[in-house]
């Protein structure tokens, strides 16, 4: 069985701790801000990128594209291992299609070796958790062909919760309209957002307060984890810590689950969804 390794981008928005711990191999996506160009992850902290998005400033992200992607890939097909790739969704990102473009450039010129790169349909620790369950199988002795088909049966139960704590920033990623960001900011309306099937950022519902639309959260995991094992439960947060405490201790409280991994969001998906945006993922039905 040949060797093989698995690879993401950087929207997988897992701590860094774990991602060096388990040797993955990360292509960045980049933002710029106030005429900086940063890479995802490895630019200003998660609090000064924050910060100054509250102070006004407005980021723009660019996606991975072809040759970067074929260069991370060439590298380990050189040293005669196969390649598996958790792309950050392609209903956000033409990420996943630069990816897929290398991969099959590559192919031809490497036809001994398997690249597979997969469009996860999932953002932020929703696809960090299909990168964390594909590791997990990795480490129990998997074979390469096996992961691709977990993750590919299992990408569509990743389950992603979110509430954001201000409209404007989903207003300029044409998520809502103008008039609803200025009277839902106006009358404190918290839209709950998920990520449906083609992996695209959808409002399906608002709660007035921030309190409410942190609970409606929890509410949903309850419905939608049932007849699923969860035996860890991810949370991100846009510079938020406070508020995604109160959700872990929910979770805990409510399931008994205990193992919860927290991060702040990335620079790069937190340029579109602004400070104060929370999110839970979990393994679920999606819909």
């Amino acid at each position: 069985m040949s060797e093989f390794i698995i690879t993401a981008d950087s929207t997988v928005d897992l701590p860094k701790e774990y991602l060096a711990d388990k040797n993955i191999p990360i292509m960045a996506l980049t933002y710029i801000l106030d005429g900086v160009t940063y890479e995802d992850g490895n630019g200003l902290t998660g609090k000064e990128f924050y910060d100054k998005i509250r102070e006004g400033a407005m980021p723009t992200t660019s996606q991975i594209n072809p040759e970067q992607a074929r260069d991370a890939f060439e590298v380990f097909l050189k040293e005669g291992k196969d390649v598996l790739h958790i792309a950050f969704t392609s209903g956000l990102s033409g990420s996943y299609n630069s990816a897929r473009i290398a991969a099959e450039e590559l192919a031809e010129e490497y036809p001994e070796r398997k690249i597979v790169v997969v469009d996860s349909l999932c953002a932020a620790m929703g696809e960090g958790m299909l990168l964390y369950k594909a590791v997990e199988l990795k480490e129990q002795g998997k074979s390469f062909d096996e992961i691709v088909e977990w993750v590919e049966n299992n990408k569509l139960h990743i389950c992603h919760d979110v509430t954001v704590d201000d409209l404007f920033h989903l207003h300029r990623g044409g998520r809502v309209s103008k008039a609803s960001a200025i009277v839902g900011s106006m009358i404190k309306i918290k839209p709950i957002i998920h990520v449906n099937d083609e992996g695209k950022l959808i409002v399906i519902g608002k709660e007035r307060g921030r309190k409410k639309s942190l609970m409606t959260l929890v509410d949903r995991m309850e419905e939608k984890m049932k007849g699923f094992e969860n035996d860890i439960v991810m949370i991100v947060h846009g510079d938020a810590p406070e508020d995604a405490e109160f959700v872990k201790n929910e979770i805990v409280k409510r399931f008994g689950i205990t193992n919860i991994m927290i991060n702040c969001l990335g620079s790069v998906i937190g340029s579109h969804t602004g400070p104060g945006v929370v999110s839970i993922f979990y393994m679920g039905e999606r819909n």
